[in-house]
């Protein structure tokens, strides 16, 4: 009789918790966990750099506390994968008879050198003062061509910020020596001769995800993902003395509440459905690690993911609030929402349609294949000063925020993780 009461108790304890997530994700460690993904040591955790390198093994730490498992086919928590970067170490361009400055060439290619002079395959494309420079910008780096593309000077800041992203090196997941795009700024008008001398250094590089998984205790081939990501900016240019871009609230408040929901999930321990949790790399510089991923899961099993991107201050509607992009392509939110009936947590559409960010995250990769994968989020992305700077530090965040968003998540995800609400699928993306 003993026995049994306290088996009940046991039963009703873990129902108790279920119910409440403040009793097991404690605000004091999701503070240790960001603060030490954000911290200076982590050097920014730039893709290819030792300071990502040290993010990941704190990960894989936390991981291996927690008592996740590899996921299946893994000797450990590394998703490894490879890409090649291609970075430049010269280039000279001439247009006419005038040579063009340095600061006014960027090259974007994989191949390690090539010479034009007035060759026939080159095509001239002009990005000229009326044109919208992002959407023909789109249609050039998508094409498969030798471009010699001119840049009208109104668009300096533009091409200084393409150029940087070139000289720190471009990532591609096979090499494409047809696609050689050359950008020059300058006021061009009849261009009769060019000829543009190209050296790069091209690379075959390691990358790797970190996932670690909770087998199903019903539905073991059903999958829901909890996902964010750790790479960030790095070493960038220096402001008052500081060149560190510590990337706290992107995205390492989105990495510690992977970590904070996969010590949640395993403390109760009683996922019908097997949970994943990843830790993605490179989506600074294209989102590649999640595409990797979406390779290495089954879409059809894979019956949702909670993406978690900057979650470190309150959001545009208020404390206790946060917007899932693509509300209206599935269910996904509403069923959220219903779980989170008699709370003060409320998540909302949305509210930056404008900036397509549906299709600008980690997401974005299983979303394409038909699963329903959104973002949560809290960023003012419209009036965020901090974004991709210096000053996104750990000292910026609100981590009562951050700490009642994983506790919502955690919550509203219940039904879904239980194998009682299946959201309905996303329409694949026609490509």
């Amino acid at each position: 009789m003993k026995f049994k009461l306290l088996l009940l108790l046991i039963g009703i304890n873990c129902q108790t918790f279920a119910q409440k997530p403040e009793q097991l994700i404690v605000k004091a460690d999701v503070e240790r966990v960001i603060k030490t993904l954000s911290a200076d040591d982590m050097q920014g955790r730039a893709t290819f750099t030792p300071g990502i390198e040290k993010a990941a093994r704190f990960i894989e730490n936390e991981y291996k506390n927690i008592g996740l498992l590899p996921l299946t086919g893994n000797k450990d928590y590394r998703q490894n994968f490879s890409m090649y970067k291609s970075t430049p170490v010269e280039v000279s361009a001439s247009i006419g008879n005038t040579i063009v400055p340095k600061e006014n060439v960027t090259v974007q290619s994989s191949s390690a050198s090539f010479n034009w002079s007035n060759d026939a395959d080159v095509e001239i494309v002009k990005i000229s003062a009326e044109k919208n420079f992002r959407t023909e910008y789109s249609k050039i780096i998508s094409s498969n061509k030798k471009m010699l593309v001119l840049v009208d000077p109104q668009f300096e800041a533009l091409f200084k910020r393409i150029a940087a992203r070139n000289n720190s090196g471009n990532v591609s997941k096979e090499l494409n020596t047809n696609k050689q795009l050359v950008f020059v700024l300058g006021d061009f008008t009849d261009v009769k001769a060019y000829a543009v001398k190209y050296t790069g250094k091209v690379e075959k590089l390691p990358l790797f995800n970190i996932a670690g998984m909770i087998p199903g205790k019903i539905k073991k081939e059903e999958y829901v993902v909890f996902s964010g990501h750790y790479d960030h900016l790095g070493i960038i240019k220096p402001v008052a003395g500081d060149s560190i871009a510590n990337g706290a609230d992107d995205d390492a408040s989105g990495t510690t509440a992977v970590i904070e929901l996969a010590k949640y999930y395993k403390k109760l321990n009683n996922n019908a459905r097997t949970l994943i949790f990843v830790a993605f790399t490179a989506e600074e510089i294209g989102e590649y690690g999640s595409a990797y991923f979406a390779t290495q899961i089954d879409p059809i099993k894979t019956v949702a993911m909670f993406n978690i991107e900057m979650i470190g201050k309150a959001s545009k509607f208020g404390e206790n609030t946060a917007f899932i992009t693509g509300f209206e392509r599935s269910d996904f939110g509403t069923i959220l929402q219903k779980n989170l009936e008699g709370t003060n947590f409320k998540f909302y559409p949305d509210p930056y349609p404008e900036q397509n960010l549906f299709y600008r995250s980690d997401n974005a990769s299983l979303a394409k294949v038909g699963v329903p994968a959104h973002t949560i989020s809290t960023d003012q992305i419209d009036s965020d000063k901090l974004y991709h700077s210096v000053k996104d530090e750990f000292s910026s965040l609100d981590v009562n925020n951050i700490t009642a968003t994983i506790r919502a998540i955690a919550l509203s995800s219940r039904s879904i993780v239980d194998g009682k609400d299946t959201p309905k699928r996303i329409p694949k993306l026609e490509e």
